[in-house]
């Protein structure tokens, strides 16, 4: 199949095959980046976060088929912790979306964390930037829920969708210092549960301590489960989309996100060249000499980096 002439005319297979080689660093993905990077930059990208267990796959399935219905090509990326120990990823999202898999208007990638401390590995931004050169009109992006996975979606989506359910209680005290600050829309999902004014209450006043911005998030109710509420999230984020589009925020969002990039795949361009120049002998040696007390870990990073300084000299 010639890839690249398939992702011209919009072939779902060309879509997915050209996401797998750039998630393998294969050099012809890179090219073909490179040279339909011109067509991208068109697309929206929302980010889903929140706590394991309030919905997020749920809603994320909803929204998209709203989308959807409305003539929008909508990309989904979701997020999946990766074992430590196996690699393995448990990729539950892809049983919950089930529903999404015959809609021509969507398309669906669940991918592994990879390690990544954030839950958000670069494979990620590689897909969503595959997907907007695609043509998707939408991306989400939905992360795994934990560590700092909430944080980092908002240095990639251009809205922020913070997704709560009754019952956190004390939790959504401990996030006001953070997690509660990079929401740009907060939905209380599982609204039909006992607690969930007071748990939208609860937010309502958290976002009073923190008015520092002309944007005011919404909070709103939704029952994802029953497609409740859904209009009034669209609803929202399109207040937000249209609020960012007639500020100079989108363009510097846009920015950063821009410089997030290039930054990562330099970092990560640096680092393979590093270890790939390394003797897996020379680096266990490194290793136990700094466990041993013999060095200490910035002398051995040194020692790691001299090669590649040298050749700068």
């Amino acid at each position: 199949m010639d890839i690249k002439r398939g992702i011209i005319e919009g072939n779902r297979v060309a879509l997915a095959k050209l996401i797998t080689m750039a998630e393998d660093g294969r050099q012809e993905a890179i090219d073909i980046i490179r040279e339909l990077y011109g067509k991208s930059g068109l697309a929206y990208i929302i980010g889903i976060t929140g706590p394991p267990g309030v919905g997020k796959s749920t809603l994320t399935a909803g929204l998209a088929k709203m989308y959807s219905d409305l003539g929008k090509r909508v990309g989904i990326i979701a997020c999946d912790p990766t074992s430590p120990y196996t690699g393995g990823a448990i990729l539950g999202d892809r049983i919950r979306m089930q529903k999404l898999f015959t809609d021509p208007n969507i398309f669906i990638r669940s991918m592994g964390s990879r390690g990544h401390l954030g839950g958000l590995s670069m494979s990620t931004r590689i897909t969503s930037r595959i997907m907007d050169i695609f043509g998707m009109d939408y991306i989400f992006i939905e992360t795994v829920g934990v560590g700092q996975s909430e944080v980092e979606i908002a240095d990639m989506a251009d809205t922020t969708i913070m997704v709560l359910a009754p019952g956190l209680g004390d939790d959504i005290q401990a996030m006001k210092a953070g997690i509660m600050e990079i929401g740009n829309v907060f939905v209380v999902n599982k609204c039909d549960r006992d607690g969930a004014d007071k748990t939208a209450r609860e937010i309502e006043a958290m976002l009073d301590f923190n008015d520092k911005s002309a944007w005011r998030p919404k909070v709103i109710k939704a029952a994802a489960q029953a497609d409740e509420g859904l209009d009034n999230i669209t609803n929202a984020v399109g207040e937000h989309e249209k609020y960012i589009k007639e500020s100079d925020i989108f363009m510097s969002k846009r920015k950063e996100h821009i410089k997030e990039e290039i930054m990562e795949l330099a970092t990560n361009s640096i680092m393979s060249d590093i270890m790939s120049r390394l003797p897996k002998d020379e680096l266990n040696s490194i290793v136990d000499k700094t466990v041993n007390g013999e060095t200490d870990p910035y002398s051995a990073a040194n020692c790691i980096l001299k090669p590649l300084r040298d050749r700068s000299v």
